[in-house]
């Protein structure tokens, strides 16, 4: 790619997550320029073991641990993690993010007019979920199907690769409202890592950025940073905004696993169905993984007898709303450790999956060390941040995950389409008045 630092832009967005790229498809829809900055590749999806490692297993850059060992995964390629999530459509935590002066509501109600947002039909909903759902209905719990972004016409029955990245189109991702972007303009930048904002004072006019280890320079008046929770805070750092990255969340989970020796399967869509504990702090779901990351499970655990028994074991994640601490480095390094209320919450959850799985008439059971999802937090609205996403410095916004200020143990994809559309709006509507402005000051 060149350097478009001698390109005029009306706007920069850097990463291209549901965050920035909603902000991005909404911008080039009222005929905005736009130019995308992302570290990742643009290769098709091809819901591939080896291109799945490739964009989610690289240590220090896309896999990442805490104090004790507890791996943190994004997906670094166009569409983010997005293009490794399970789809499920949770509610916004809209009346948390009323308090800051944020309302998404609006935006929240396009969001479900223009994208899938039902659950599964019957026949896409595979006999390890049914099982499950059975069983924890049956012992009175309050399980049933979740809201996917699917596209269930383009599904495939007894199909695995939902973690793997969907090769059929299936499955929503952010990459969707990229290549809408694209093919209303903009210009997208791949395996352009971004360092620093350029600032002149105390306003954003540019990045500066490196690829295949030369420096470059992109300039234009409003700069978007949706690099995610992780990338976003570190971006804001090297740019002299030293609080980014600190007391932040994420949500931990384990996965619990039990043979049932009467059912076949493990090939479903995960997180099908499930339940939120809310007083609990946790949720829960059925969670069919592929056998070789089953088989990693497993044999992280010592559970080797264990490691050919994929298509006859249950699998339930407990996922954990977790309290806000620690920081990160200024290269992103994540300090973080479980809190003691954490670990409890866990471990309850746990004990619940046991006992749905044992009812199911599962035998065998055994968990998952802790794994870690949706950083978040760590550019706080109304603390690095104003209400319209805006940081101290003029014409700097951030949207992505960093921006929640509170946990809210839910995957957040709809919370950050809906951000993003805000933001838009906000931008569209500083432009107006802006252009309105220079009229008036000409007349």
């Amino acid at each position: 790619m060149n350097n478009y630092a001698n390109n005029e832009y009306d706007t920069i967005v850097v990463g291209s997550g549901p965050g920035g790229a909603t902000v991005a498809k909404e911008l080039t829809q009222n005929s905005q320029k736009v130019l995308m900055l992302e570290w990742g590749d643009y290769n098709p999806v091809t819901g591939s073991k080896a291109q799945t490692v490739k964009n989610t297993g690289m240590p220090m850059q896309s896999m990442l641990f805490t104090h004790n060992m507890v791996g943190l995964v994004r997906g670094l390629t166009t569409g983010g993690s997005s293009i490794y999530y399970y789809a499920t459509c949770f509610e916004p935590p809209l009346d948390m993010l009323k308090n800051y002066g944020i309302d998404i509501s609006g935006e929240v109600d396009e969001t479900r007019s223009e994208l899938p947002n039902s659950p599964l039909e019957d026949d896409l909903v595979g006999p390890m979920t049914n099982r499950i759902m059975d069983s924890a209905q049956d012992l009175g719990f309050d399980w049933n199907k979740l809201p996917k972004f699917i596209y269930q016409d383009r599904c495939r029955p007894q199909c695995w690769r939902c973690n793997y990245g969907c090769p059929h189109g299936a499955k929503w991702n952010a990459r969707m409202f990229v290549d809408q972007a694209f093919k209303k303009g903009m210009q997208i930048v791949n395996r352009a890592r971004v360092k620093r904002v350029i600032m002149e004072n105390n306003q954003a006019t540019g990045v500066a950025y490196t690829k295949n280890f030369m420096e470059y320079h992109a300039h234009a008046p409003k700069v978007i940073i949706a690099a995610g929770g992780i990338g976003s805070p570190v971006i804001l750092k090297n740019s002299g905004i030293k609080e980014a990255g600190g007391d932040f969340f994420f949500d931990p989970l384990i996965a619990v696993f039990g043979e049932a020796k009467d059912i076949r399967g493990g090939s479903e869509i995960p997180m099908s169905s499930g339940a939120h504990m809310v007083e609990d702090g946790y949720v829960m779901t059925d969670m069919t993984i592929p056998e070789t990351m089953y088989r990693g499970f497993s044999a992280q655990k010592g559970r080797l007898d264990r490691l050919f028994a994929h298509k006859k074991t249950l699998s339930i994640m407990v996922k954990e709303r977790d309290r806000l601490g620690g920081h990160l480095t200024d290269k992103g390094g994540v300090r973080k450790k479980l809190a003691p209320g954490d670990v409890k919450a866990l471990k309850h959850g746990k004990e619940r999956a046991k006992k749905i799985l044992k009812n199911a008439g599962a035998k065998n059971i055994f968990s998952s060390w802790y794994v870690a999802a949706h950083p978040g937090g760590t550019i706080k609205t109304n603390h690095l941040l104003d209400s319209d996403l805006q940081t101290e410095v003029e014409n700097l916004y951030v949207c992505d995950c960093s921006v929640i200020p509170e946990s809210f143990g839910l995957p957040p994809t709809m919370t950050l389409i809906g951000l993003g559309k805000r933001l838009a709006k906000h931008l569209a509507k500083q432009e107006k008045t802006s252009k309105q402005s220079n009229v008036y000051s000409a007349a």
